[in-house]
């Protein structure tokens, strides 16, 4: 999703400060640079800072609450507009109530004239991680693919470069030792912006990346631009989070924030609706599968009654047309098609028909002939013909004496067990949406990075509590004999200590139930790739499905076909659109609202 254009009525330039005293010739509004601003006195001058995916308006700055109200009217579509620090909120609120409400927030407020909190005993972040400034282009849209993965509203990169630039904004990333950016923090300067004699700055859209940031990235983020903000003289970092947001609230507060009494006003728009409107029953409890659709419906005004939550199921109604769904399975799959996809063997044989690519392979006997096909191949894949989520399947036998025991594992879940060619290549997921692949993303086996200090073990077990939380719950990395072999394989066991900065791979397969993690690729998705799994799904006759392929790589067109999905996870794939791609085919009159917002999920590590 991106933000709207910074020209828009209202708004102000990137890195300026807009006053709605000052005009030019033919009252046009004349910017003024923030770093020349005059503190703000009893003239009180309107100030508006644009940060791309919408405007801080400081309510002090402004003559009355409704002339900070006139200028929240004219928020653009798509834009998330925060007015802060204005007088007797509650008045305005109660006066226009229909328009505009108070945020239920808390906002805090570190002292940045006492000394800042150690992390862990020093001020350095974690081994491997630099916080430095945002650079460029290439640095804002990683940050923005880091917005839309944690369901927040994106800016423009132009917006965010320019913004760098200037001394009102501090706009910080996380590197990890291998280069790439794994989370963000933006910083404020009251000063620079108006001459803020009470030295105040604000942080804004504090989030990591839930798969690769080490832990305290966020701390490390946090204390960083509070570090900058003291050493330029500041007095105070100010911070706006959800009420309901534990996590963040448990970081800052030992961080040493303080809760302060300042309360946020926002218009009644389709982003904040969440916030304001009371949800159906039931919506709270929804797995992140089924509350990216019931998001996205809601935004379209569509009208989402709560089934079962624990099952996912929603009943989605507009106009004379309803229609139940269980996350991104929907009563336009078939039950034919549904039975296509649960068994393998089906799936394969249809897949074949069609002309596509798919491994060598038999039913199991658990005799002469799988050893026979082993011998012929090298190395297989054992497992359930029907079946999800990765159970059963054991990957890579190259042993005959592997091969009895695989099968029995196999058939834990399943009657009926496939035996297939390896194929040695990368695990690409493909979703396909009527017929149109709306998303692609490699899915790679969990991994732990060694410290140097800790067990195998324990940073297993610390690496399935992340994915825990980064997914609802949905991944975790089981301490069993699958993941105990792949230690094995590797000549490690639970008790070794990894060296520090050494990557261990402890799964084999790529499964996100099982700790995996998944990346978005579908910019570079071969054009072969995508017109072979366009064709699979004509094959299936199946208006949603997740491919399963393995690919030398996304962007070359050698690959094979292995599964196929009925209903697969379209929360795994920000940012691009999935749940808007499912929400046009089940209701196609709504196509032309605006995408406008994502889903008000909030990670534990980000400020509203």
């Amino acid at each position: 999703m991106a933000a709207p254009s910074t020209t828009r009525p209202g708004a102000t330039q990137p890195g300026t400060t807009r006053s709605r005293e000052q005009t030019g010739p033919g009252g046009d509004p004349v910017l003024h640079d923030a770093a020349d601003a005059d503190p703000i006195s009893v003239e009180h001058k309107g100030v508006v800072v644009d940060c791309g995916w919408g405007r801080l308006v400081f309510g002090q700055t402004f003559p009355s609450g409704d002339d900070a109200a006139e200028v929240l009217r004219a928020e653009a579509p798509g834009s998330r507009d925060i007015c802060l620090y204005l007088p007797d909120p509650h008045v305005l609120v109660a006066r226009r109530y229909g328009e505009l409400f108070l945020d239920p927030s808390y906002t805090y407020r570190l002292d940045l004239t006492r000394p800042l909190p150690e992390r862990n005993g020093r001020l350095a972040p974690p081994a491997g991680l630099t916080i430095r400034p945002l650079r460029d282009a290439k640095d804002a849209e990683t940050v923005n693919s880091i917005y839309a993965r944690n369901r927040m509203v994106t800016s423009p990169v132009e917006t965010i470069v320019a913004n760098a630039t200037t001394p009102v904004f501090e706009h910080l990333v996380a590197e990890a030792s291998d280069g790439a950016v794994v989370g963000t923090i933006t910083g404020v300067d009251h000063v620079a912006a108006f001459g803020d004699p009470e030295a105040g700055t604000s942080l804004w859209c504090l989030t990591v990346d839930n798969q690769y940031a080490p832990p305290g990235t966020g701390m490390a983020l946090t204390l960083d631009l509070a570090e900058r903000f003291a050493e330029r003289g500041r007095r105070r970092l100010d911070l706006s989070v959800l009420a309901d947001n534990a996590g963040a609230i448990r970081l800052y507060e030992k961080l040493g924030f303080e809760r302060a009494p300042v309360f946020c006003v926002k218009r009644k728009n389709s982003i904040n609706e969440p916030l304001f409107a009371p949800s159906p029953e039931g919506y709270d409890a929804l797995n992140p599968y089924a509350r990216i659709v019931a998001d996205e419906a809601r935004r379209r005004g569509i009208d989402v009654e709560v089934l079962d939550a624990e099952w996912g199921e929603l009943r989605l109604t507009h106009g004379g047309r309803s229609i139940v769904t269980r996350e991104s399975l929907s009563e336009l799959t078939s039950a034919v098609a549904m039975s296509r996809c649960d068994d393998k063997r089906i799936t394969r044989r249809l897949f074949e028909r069609a002309g596509l690519a798919v491994p060598a392979g038999r039913l199991a006997d658990g005799g002469d002939g799988d050893r026979a096909f082993l011998a012929e191949h090298g190395s297989v894949v054992v497992k359930p013909a029907r079946g999800e989520q990765g159970h059963g399947i054991t990957v890579g036998i190259t042993d005959p004496a592997d091969l009895e025991p695989a099968v029995a594992a196999a058939r834990r879940f399943s009657d009926d067990v496939l035996v297939e060619q390896f194929f040695e290549g990368e695990d690409l997921r493909v979703i396909v949406i009527d017929h149109e692949v709306v998303a692609a993303a490699l899915r790679r086996p969990a991994e732990i990075v060694g410290d140097g200090e800790t067990d195998i073990r324990t940073l297993v077990e610390r690496q399935s509590r992340r994915r825990a939380a980064a997914t609802g719950g949905e991944s975790r990395i089981p301490l069993d004999e699958a993941t105990e072999a792949t230690l094995r394989a590797q000549g490690r066991s639970w008790d070794d200590v990894l060296p520090a900065g050494e990557h261990l791979r402890v799964r084999r397969t790529a499964n996100l139930h099982t700790g995996g993690t998944i990346h978005d690729v579908t910019p570079q998705l071969h054009a072969t790739l995508a017109e072979a799994c366009v064709t699979a799904s004509r094959a299936l006759d199946i208006p949603v499905t997740g491919l399963d392929l393995l690919v030398v790589a996304p962007d070359r067109p050698d690959h094979v076909f292995v599964e196929a999905n009925e209903r697969p996870g379209l929360a795994n794939h920000e940012p691009q659109p999935t749940a808007e791609k499912f929400i046009d085919l089940l209701f196609p009159a709504t196509r032309a609202v605006p995408r406008g917002w994502r889903a008000a999920g909030v990670p534990a590590d980000r400020t509203p």
